[in-house]
């Protein structure tokens, strides 16, 4: 059996390496792409400490399901924006546009 430390410690690399690509990406859809593996990290831990520490109900899962669900929808719904931003500005970097001054 893999003990609990190895999880955390893989979803501690993912949750630094989104936290990374959140800081330096200039592209939106790279921002989006490491949010959703700073909420992947998220799961990660969910599931690993439910399955070492949880009871057999299966809390951790459900709400891991939870998670996925609402970083679908929030995907989505940043898609869309991203989209509505090229169309106006007619580039995806970040430095490029200011929505503030205008």
């Amino acid at each position: 059996m893999t003990p609990l430390g190895y999880f955390t410690l893989m979803s501690a690399f993912l949750f630094c390496t989104g936290i990374y690509g959140v800081l330096t990406r200039r592209n939106l859809i790279g921002i989006l792409i490491s949010i959703e593996l700073i909420l992947n990290a998220a799961n990660i831990n969910l599931v690993a400490f439910n399955k070492y520490l949880g009871s057999s109900d299966g809390m951790g899962q459900v709400l891991a399901l939870f998670v996925v669900a609402i970083a679908a929808a929030a995907s989505v719904v940043g898609l869309v924006l991203i989209i509505a931003i090229y169309r106006n500005a007619k580039s995806v970097f970040v430095e490029d546009f200011n929505l503030m001054k205008e």
